[in-house]
């Protein structure tokens, strides 16, 4: 896909309102440093449209990105950041929670797997929610180019054991370095998005 145009058009906190769209959404979810802001720069083309950050759990607010005036990428807030309170983490917890639940347009969710290693409690935990909530979650195994090319298949094993996944359940790797992956994630957007036309 083309970008023709990408804007940040509504941050909501743990207070705020959520938006209702109009246009379909597909929402990011993932641990903190598992490579999301990287992923979303990547995915539209951009530098520093998502804030990378070198200070993990930085993104608090579930962020709505306009693309193409077509339809909206969602970053969710990091989880399993160890340096914040658990109440603070319960409210995040809630405003996902609340997204999942209340958004009318989501169409997909994408969460983020370090492909590296086996998933954590805290992924576990986030994918069966997203099953709980009623969608299929899409596996992205980012940090493609920190193994082996003879290593991914075993790794793809791994993530998906590890989640305990259905088995019909969509893993794609990606690299933010060489952007590998990238097209194949489209290509999956635009199967997602076509669907509304």
């Amino acid at each position: 896909m083309i970008i023709k145009n990408v804007n940040l058009e509504t941050v909501c906190g743990i207070t705020s309102k959520l938006p209702e769209n109009l246009l379909p959404e597909i929402a990011f979810a993932g641990k903190s440093n598992v490579g999301k802001s990287s992923l979303i720069n990547g995915l539209m083309n951009r530098k520093a449209l998502a804030r990378t950050s070198a200070q993990p759990g930085n993104t608090q607010t579930i962020n709505f990105y306009h693309v193409n005036d077509a339809f909206y990428l969602v970053d969710l807030p990091g989880y399993g950041y160890a340096k914040v309170s658990v109440e603070l983490k319960e409210k995040w917890g809630k405003l996902v929670e609340r997204y999942l639940q209340e958004s009318k347009q989501l169409r997909a969710v994408f969460l983020l797997i370090d492909i590296r290693h086996e998933p954590g409690a805290n992924d576990q935990r986030m994918y069966e929610w997203i099953v709980h909530q009623g969608y299929d979650p899409i596996i992205i195994a980012t940090k493609l180019d920190k193994i082996n090319r003879s290593q991914v298949q075993k790794h793809l094993k791994m993530v998906r054991s590890g989640l305990g996944a259905k088995p019909e359940t969509r893993i794609l790797p990606y690299s933010a370095i060489t952007k590998q992956g990238r097209e194949e994630i489209w290509d999956l957007m635009e199967e997602l998005l076509e669907l509304e036309k």
